[in-house]
């Protein structure tokens, strides 16, 4: 993939949510709820400061994070469905 996102914003890739409960439930797709954890595809090279100084962002490509439900645009880059977000609506960086 040709494509890097901008200043301190971060490519994102959602993981797939289970399909069934921890009961055994199998769950249809129309009742899913998007899931809130990805894998992050590519970064910005960082913000700017007050003294136009780069601070670079803290997750690199690889990271499995939690983001916000309603975090980041929608994209369909090479026939993927990805998200674009700002590192500010990343939550946390998951183990």
């Amino acid at each position: 993939m040709s494509f890097r996102p901008l200043h301190d914003r971060v490519l994102v890739r959602r993981v797939e949510a289970e399909e069934k409960t921890a009961g055994g439930i199998i769950i249809p797709e129309t009742a899913k709820e998007k899931p809130q954890e990805g894998e992050v595809v590519s970064v910005g090279t960082g913000a700017r400061n007050e003294a136009g100084e780069i601070h670079p962002l803290e997750v690199k490509a690889g990271d499995k994070i939690l983001f916000g439900k309603w975090s980041g645009t929608e994209v369909k880059i090479d026939g993927e469905d990805l998200l674009i977000m700002k590192e500010s609506d990343i939550l946390g960086i998951v183990g």
